[in-house]
C-alpha cells in the first residue's frame, strides 16, 4: 500500500519533499557545528562521497594538486568546468588573493544557485554560471548540446582550467568540443588538470580479473566505452591514445607521468584519487 501510495505522488513533489529534509538535517548540522556553512548539507552532495569530512578533504586534495602539479599562484585566473556543490571551490577561497579570479560553470541548477548564495556573496571574484546543456544522466531537461557549446570566455583567459569528474559522464563527440575549448581559453603556457578513467592495458586487464570497481564493457563510439547502454553518461571511460591524441590535436602537451587513480585496483596508483589525473599545459 505505502509503496502504490508513493507512486501517485508527482516527482517534483517528492523531489521537494527531499530537498526539505536534507536542508532541515544541513541547518541541524550547522547549528550543531558539524558543518560549516558554505558546505551543503550531505543530502544536496550530488558530485562525489557524501559526508563532510570527505568532502573538505577531497577540496583541500585537489588545491595539492593545483599547486603541486600545475603550478597554481595566489593570483591566478581559474576556470572550472563542473564546480559541482563547491566541493574543489572552497579551499580557494583562502588561496587566491584578489588578483585572482575564480569561475566555475556545472549543468547543475542547484550547485551553481548553492555557490552563489554562499561564496559567491563571500568573495566578489568568484562567480558562477549554469551550463544548459543536455546530458541524459545530469540533465535530461538540457536546452543546448554539448558538443555545440562555447565557453563563455575570451581566448587566452585563464592560467588553469579544472574538469573533476566532467569527461567521465560525456560522450566523445561532446568532450572534443569541450577539450577544444579548454584549450581556446588557455593562456599560452597555462595548464589544464581533468580527470578521466582511462582504458589502457593494465585497466583492461584488471577489469577482465574483475578487480575493478567499474566495468566499461559497452564499446559506444570513438574510443569510448560506458557501463550502461540506456544512459551511457553513468560513467564512461576513454582509451588512452585516443585521448593522448587528442590532447595532441588541440595543442596541449600532456605532462609525465598520467596519474592513475585507483578506480580499477591499479597496482601502483601515483594518487589516491579515484579518477585518472591528466595534467596538460598549452603550448
Amino acid at each position: 500500500m505505502r509503496n502504490h501510495i508513493k507512486r501517485l505522488i508527482p516527482a517534483p513533489v517528492k523531489s521537494a519533499a527531499r530537498n526539505m529534509i536534507y536542508r532541515l538535517q544541513g541547518t541541524i548540522d550547522l547549528l550543531s557545528g558539524r558543518r560549516d556553512p558554505l558546505i551543503p548539507p550531505v543530502g544536496l552532495m550530488n558530485d562525489g562521497p557524501q559526508d563532510y569530512e570527505t568532502f573538505k578533504k577531497n577540496g583541500q586534495d585537489f588545491l595539492k594538486y593545483y599547486i603541486d602539479l600545475c603550478d597554481l599562484q595566489p593570483d591566478a585566473a581559474i576556470l572550472d568546468v563542473g564546480c559541482g556543490m563547491g566541493r574543489k571551490t572552497i579551499p580557494l577561497i583562502a588561496y587566491l588573493n584578489d588578483s585572482g579570479r575564480y569561475e566555475g560553470l556545472d549543468i547543475n541548477r542547484d550547485g551553481i544557485n548553492w555557490c552563489n548564495r554562499g561564496i559567491g556573496r563571500k568573495r566578489d571574484n568568484f562567480h558562477f554560471q549554469l551550463i544548459d546543456v543536455f546530458n541524459e544522466k545530469y540533465n535530461p531537461s538540457g536546452q543546448g548540446q554539448a558538443y555545440d557549446y562555447r565557453f563563455p570566455f575570451d581566448d587566452d583567459s585563464f592560467d588553469l582550467v579544472v574538469l573533476g569528474s566532467v569527461f567521465t559522464h560525456m560522450l566523445s563527440r561532446d568532450l572534443e568540443n569541450y577539450l577544444s575549448e579548454v584549450a581556446r581559453v588557455l593562456r599560452q603556457g597555462g595548464h589544464c588538470l581533468i580527470t578521466f578513467f582511462l582504458l589502457n592495458e593494465e585497466s583492461t586487464r584488471l577489469m577482465s580479473e574483475q578487480r575493478s570497481s567499474l566495468n566499461f564493457k559497452y564499446e559506444m563510439e570513438d574510443g569510448c566505452h560506458s557501463v550502461d547502454t540506456e544512459v551511457p553518461e553513468q560513467a564512461i571511460a576513454y582509451d588512452e591514445a585516443y585521448v593522448r591524441k587528442l590532447y595532441q590535436g588541440v595543442g596541449l602537451k600532456i605532462e609525465t607521468p598520467v596519474y592513475f587513480g585507483n578506480w580499477c585496483e591499479r597496482e601502483q596508483p601515483l594518487l589516491t584519487e579515484y579518477q585518472d589525473i591528466i595534467v596538460a599545459r598549452k603550448l
